[in-house]
């Protein structure tokens, strides 16, 4: 039991809100979409493949979560309007929270990389994210939740620290462009709570 005599579910209510979660058929997202749903919010959650989306939904049904899913490339403009098309017909054209989960890491080192993967790389792991910010600020601006909607973006340590590995200048670009976006965001939609969440790269 929490303090004041109230069970955790209780004290951290999420009834009646709703939100997005990228990337949510498996690791940090899958788990984070369970989290908020089991909160009793309404969750909308998309990735690349309609198989491992259908597998977490009929999971996710049988947990009695309430969750609904699309297939989205984030990595693609049209790909993005269309969930967030999608999420305003699930969610009758509000959204509290959004959580930008998705990305990509590429297994080789940054020398090796084509132009074609560098475009694809940035694609899915930062022009998503400010983007599907954009097409979610009407419907935030309709939060129903107290304090208002809210983005989150989930980042690592490798944006404010070096991490020695294959992968560092993957993490330490996307991280600080997280971070100088996210700032510039909370300025100007300072009606809304932007908040950068550090944790472990996702695969989806």
């Amino acid at each position: 039991m929490a303090a004041g005599g109230m069970s955790r579910e209780e004290r951290w209510s999420l009834a009646g809100a709703t939100a997005l979660v990228t990337g949510g058929s498996k690791g940090i997202g899958h788990a984070i979409v369970e989290e908020l749903a089991g909160h009793g919010a309404r969750v909308h959650t998309c990735a690349r493949s309609a198989a491992e989306l259908e597998e977490c939904r009929r999971r996710w049904e049988a947990k009695g979560l309430p969750v609904t899913v699309s297939v989205c490339d984030v990595s693609l403009r049209a790909s993005r309007e269309q969930l967030m098309e999608t999420v305003k017909q699930v969610f009758d054209g509000k959204l509290d929270i959004l959580v930008n989960n998705a990305a990509q890491i590429l297994a080789k080192a940054a020398v090796e990389w084509t132009s074609e993967e560098y475009t694809h790389l940035m694609a899915t792991n930062f022009e998503s994210c400010f983007h599907l910010s954009q097409l979610a600020h009407p419907l935030l601006l309709r939060a129903s939740i107290a304090g208002g909607g809210s983005i989150v973006n989930i980042s690592s340590l490798g944006g404010h620290a070096w991490v020695p590995g294959p992968h560092n200048l993957q993490h330490d670009k996307r991280r600080r462009c997280f971070w100088r976006r996210d700032r510039t965001i909370t300025f100007q939609l300072s009606s809304l709570t932007t908040c950068k969440k550090k944790t472990q790269r996702s695969s989806n």
